[in-house]
């Protein structure tokens, strides 16, 4: 019983803190005759939170992300500009399960046409509780048009944040390859 209650706690840990990708797009843009971009850097100083590395990571992965559906990286005069947001949160989960042991005892019968006899039963059931702090990260891609400053894509993932750096390093491009899914084309390559 101990080790499917555990069992249990870690497919619900497990399960809710996979990420979640949110997107919206304008429905009058041909994205396929888009064709370059540049960044325009991060929204208000976001980028403090993060180090140079998992700054590296992040774009770079955008770049493979663009380059696979046809888009060039131009440093200016570029059909839209992307802009990069993030914010970090601290956040708590709490797991409850209940162990039951019962049914021990007895319940009696009858005899004849007389009155029943009866016995006691005894169980009991006991709740743990468990609570363990993470960190979820939100990030945030716009993609303007260069010329009217207007909106044509916004993806944004939520997902917990990896604090060992061996996983960040492998989580991060798998995560912007799953944000970049939204994107309203398709890789090529």
């Amino acid at each position: 019983m101990k080790n499917l209650s555990l069992f249990l706690f870690t497919v619900l840990i497990c399960t809710s803190i996979e990420a979640q990708v949110k997107s919206d797009y304008d429905r009058d843009t041909d994205f396929s005759q888009i064709k370059t971009y540049s960044f325009a850097g991060w929204e208000k100083d976001s980028d403090e939170i993060l180090n140079d590395f998992d700054k590296e990571r992040i774009t770079k992965a955008l770049r493979n992300e663009f380059t696979s559906r046809g888009l060039s990286y131009v440093e200016s005069d570029s059909d839209v500009e992307i802009t990069l947001y993030v914010v970090i949160n601290k956040k708590t989960s709490t797991t409850a399960y209940t162990t039951y042991t019962g049914g021990m005892g007895y319940y009696g019968g009858r005899r004849g046409w007389g009155r029943g006899y009866g016995g006691v039963g005894m169980s009991t059931a006991s709740t743990n509780y468990n609570e363990s702090d993470y960190l979820e990260g939100t990030f945030v891609v716009n993609m303007f048009d260069e010329n009217s400053k207007n909106l044509l894509w916004e993806g944004i993932i939520t997902t917990v944040v990896k604090e060992k750096l061996e996983k960040r390093e492998k989580s991060i491009p798998k995560k912007i390859k799953k944000l970049m899914k939204a994107y309203p084309v398709k890789p090529t390559k």
